[in-house]
């Protein structure tokens, strides 16, 4: 019996040591793979971790017109016509529609673009942790394609602070996190392309698009729109936005410089306060570079300086050239307009100028439109005089549509006067811009002030004729 117990206490003695060893060189094996998985945590891993719980996929509903042959301009203003021609507003049917969006701020302040959200009757959002909560827009900027909704936690949120994209370098690595096709949180590498780039393509409604995309090879597809582009330390430097839809490895994102300036607004006010300069530009001319003797053929030269205008108070003059504004180069009076965009009411902008062969910088500061000059710049630049679409006016002119403004005077051989504009009129649009009330002439005729000529829709009856006026 003794020996048949030390054979069994032997048999465990070894039975025990090989457990030992196995645990040992389970414990060894497990360190040697933490000790690799911590080797593969390149920086774009840790890019990634610190990044993606900011991350959010976004669920809007839209609805869209369904028999308004006119639907795919996008535009408000034909379905005004088409409610006008027919009788009847267009049948209507909702459709759902996917993008990203990333958490700027703790208490649940959202930066996505302004597409995504654009006309939804809901918005949903969907945390990385799968939570879900309904979110409110708090202001969007369709210009610049950005917007800012806000869900509601209980507790702070994981974000992600707006970083800085004027130092990007063409080849540098970047990352875009998003919502592609419905699925969430993919990620995708690439580097940048090309830095400042321009694109003539638009969605519907031929909307402006900013001028200076940050270029990548980073895949981004529908779906991507609104979701972050970071950099190797995971820095938010781009929102993405997904516009050529069959592209392949091209991808744009919204520089983060652009939507930093105009975010405070957006959460401050629902809308960007845009600036005002008080800048009348045209494109500069070879012949008119030969005659000032300026070294180039390309530039915006100041044809007007507006009085009481920030340009009048920096000093500016007529035929001063504009090389620069907020440090980018300005070649032409659209790269302006595209600058000035980004820019809200108070801003300090470096403008750097040149006169009579010297170059000289000046800051000026970016008013709010002074909509008081609207009634002298009305009838002294375009010869006509406009009322809102009030009762009164409503029993005097009868017209087919209580959104615009109506004209009640034009000055005899004026301008509006010399393209055949009458009392009754009412104006729609100036240079683009909608002018529902008597707010928003007042802004938009003071802003189309800045150019040499002005386009306005203008409706008669239930006809809508685009007209040019070069006062």
């Amino acid at each position: 019996m003794r020996a048949k117990s030390a054979l069994a206490h032997a048999a465990a003695l070894r039975v025990g040591g090989v457990a030992l060893l196995l645990m040992a060189g389970l414990w060894a094996a497990g360190a040697q793979a933490a000790r690799d998985r911590e080797g593969r945590r390149s920086p774009i891993v840790r890019a990634v971790e610190r990044a993606a719980p900011a991350v959010v996929n976004i669920s809007a509903l839209q609805v869209h017109e369904a028999a308004n042959p006119f639907s795919r301009y996008n535009n408000p203003l034909v379905e005004e016509f088409f409610r006008d021609f027919f009788g009847r507003a267009p049948s209507l049917r909702p459709e759902r529609s996917l993008g990203s969006g990333v958490i700027i701020r703790p208490d649940g302040y959202i930066l996505t673009n302004e597409h995504v959200i654009s006309r939804a009757s809901e918005v949903r959002v969907f945390l990385s942790g799968r939570h879900t909560f309904p979110a409110r827009l708090i202001g969007s900027d369709p210009a610049n394609d950005l917007a800012v909704i806000k869900i509601d936690a209980k507790e702070p949120l994981p974000h992600l602070p707006m970083g800085r994209s004027d130092d990007l370098m063409i080849g540098e690595t970047v990352i875009a996190i998003g919502n592609p096709f419905g699925l969430a949180h993919t990620v995708t590498t690439g580097v940048v392309s090309a830095l400042g780039r321009a694109l003539e393509e638009s969605r519907g409604g031929g909307r402006r698009h900013p001028a200076d995309f940050i270029q990548t090879d980073a895949s981004i597809n529908p779906g991507n729109s609104g979701g972050p582009l970071l950099n190797i330390y995971g820095d938010l430097v781009g929102i993405n936005t997904a516009i050529f839809s069959t592209a392949q490895g091209i991808g744009f994102a919204i520089p983060i410089d652009r939507a930093h300036r105009i975010v405070s607004d957006l959460i401050l006010f629902g809308k960007v306060r845009k600036g005002w300069v008080g800048l009348v530009l045209q494109d500069l001319t070879p012949r008119l570079a030969r005659q000032i003797s300026f070294p180039s053929g390309q530039g915006a030269v100041v044809v007007q300086v507006l009085e009481a205008s920030p340009a009048q108070k920096a000093g500016l003059r007529r035929a001063d050239i504009l090389l620069a504004f907020g440090g980018r180069e300005i070649a032409s009076h659209e790269d302006y307009l595209n600058e000035l965009a980004g820019y809200t009411v108070g801003s300090k902008v470096d403008l750097k100028m040149w006169r009579a062969g010297e170059v000289f910088r000046r800051e000026i500061r970016l008013a709010e439109v002074p909509t008081g000059l609207a009634d002298a710049i009305g009838w002294d630049w375009l010869g006509l005089r406009a009322g809102p679409i009030d009762a009164e006016n409503a029993r005097i002119y009868q017209p087919h549509t209580r959104k615009g403004v109506i004209i009640t005077r034009v000055l005899p051989n004026g301008s509006a006067d010399a393209i055949g504009i009458r009392p009754g009129d009412v104006i729609r649009q100036i240079n683009g811009l909608a002018t529902d009330d008597m707010d928003a002439f007042k802004e938009a005729l003071v802003r189309a002030r800045e150019f040499p000529r002005v386009q306005l829709l203008v409706q008669r009856r239930k006809q809508g004729y685009n007209v040019t006026l070069e006062p």
